[in-house]
């Protein structure tokens, strides 16, 4: 069996219609972090097998890497993974150490060859990787309000995130009264480049009260000095690693144990390659995983399934319910949430597969996120337009369990 050609399917998965993002996104063109992109990909073989992946990172840049990357593959056996995966790698380190982009392309082929293997061999991905340790997925919403985690607790959820930079502890203190002491809760600030440790501390001591399941990225990625210390002062576990990629980028978080929870992001880590032993490097530091989904489309919320399905330390699954309706039109079939949970695919490989017909419907329409507008939700009211690290410990007293 042999590789003969890579299709490309990008398409805009942003704010329902009455808060679309103009083609080039300006602050007053509404909510610009809503300009989300999904891109999927189709290899072909010569035996008739087709197998989807998704690319992460930055979707309408990585379209360009993977029709970069195509020669490369044409013409290989698609079920040598891992030849194929170092094969890309030395392809690139000509154009430095490897970021996000080169990853993202790499997921989404790497995806896509652990599906053709699956079907070839008529078995699932997760019996690939070892067979089934669970046969459901544990999966959490998000909720900003009160009212939104009532909602989600009514359709089985039991696990629930929010965030924030404005009023945290409050927001947290309201959820918590209205869910009860039997919902996990966790809290994402996002790694702002803003957020000092020491901020970053305040905020997750105020927070320990409140039996957090993890607190995620309280500093920037780039603040690993600052993570170390935010892990040595607030007893509440720590999460990240979701904007980085590769065992390469998520080594130092595991080896120094700066987490207790680490996030690789399941479409531009570098694939289910990567991720399997991103989680095997965790399980031997006592780490458990929880994928990041957060921009993610459907297809590699499969992915993480499968891997979350044959390891031992899989914590739980980010799961983005509601965001938009395509996300459960766009794929056959879609998962679905029971008891908060999703059961592990049983069809050969990922088991999963995409309309073509809704992606052409959704065309790109940007993909950049552009901060300083009032609609972002990361600043506190009225500093929008002040400088990006602009930040009022005033008016930003009650993140910190202040007056």
């Amino acid at each position: 069996m042999k590789i003969t050609a890579i299709e490309t399917f990008l398409m805009h998965a942003g704010a329902p219609p009455a808060r679309t993002i103009a083609t080039n996104p300006t602050p007053e063109s509404g909510n610009v972090w809503n300009a989300r992109n999904w891109l999927f990909l189709r290899i072909q073989t010569d035996a008739g097998i087709t197998g989807i992946g998704e690319c992460s990172g930055w979707p309408r840049v990585i379209e360009t890497a993977v029709k970069d990357l195509t020669p490369l593959l044409i013409g290989q056996d698609p079920t040598h993974i891992e030849r194929i995966w170092q094969r890309m790698m030395s392809a690139m380190m000509g154009h430095g150490v490897l970021g996000t982009v080169g990853s993202g392309a790499m997921t989404g082929i790497d995806m896509a060859l652990w599906d053709i293997k699956g079907k070839a061999l008529e078995t699932p991905v997760w019996n690939l990787l070892g067979g089934q340790v669970r046969d459901r997925i544990r999966v959490y919403g998000h909720a900003g309000a009160p009212e939104r985690a009532l909602d989600l607790v009514s359709r089985g959820f039991t696990a629930i995130k929010t965030g924030g930079l404005s009023d945290t502890v409050e927001r947290v203190d309201a959820i918590r009264a209205a869910v009860g002491p039997d919902v996990d809760l966790m809290v994402d600030m996002h790694g702002p480049p803003w957020m000092t440790t020491k901020d970053a501390i305040l905020l997750g001591r105020a927070l320990e009260p409140y039996n957090l399941l993890f607190y995620e990225d309280p500093v920037a990625p780039e603040n690993r000095d600052g993570l170390r210390r935010v892990q040595d002062a607030v007893q509440i576990p720590i999460a990240a690693g979701e904007r980085l990629s590769t065992i390469w980028g998520e080594r130092e978080l595991i080896e120094q144990e700066l987490v207790d929870v680490i996030q690789p992001d399941t479409g531009r880590t570098g694939g289910i390659t990567q991720m399997r032993k991103i989680a095997a490097m965790a399980e031997a530091h006592f780490i458990t995983v929880a994928p990041h989904s957060g921009s993610l489309g459907p297809v590699a919320e499969y992915a993480a399934l499968h891997l979350m399905a044959a390891i031992p330390n899989a914590l739980i699954l980010e799961r983005v319910e509601d965001d938009v309706p395509v996300r459960q039109q766009v794929i056959l079939p879609a998962p679905k949430v029971v008891d908060g949970h999703i059961e592990v695919p049983n069809r050969p490989g990922l088991g999963v597969d995409i309309d073509e017909a809704i992606v052409a419907a959704h065309p790109s329409m940007g993909n950049l996120s552009i901060p300083g507008h009032p609609d972002d939700g990361a600043y506190a009211e009225g500093t929008w337009s002040e400088h990006v690290y602009f930040q009022s410990r005033a008016r930003n007293a009650r993140r910190f369990g202040g007056g």
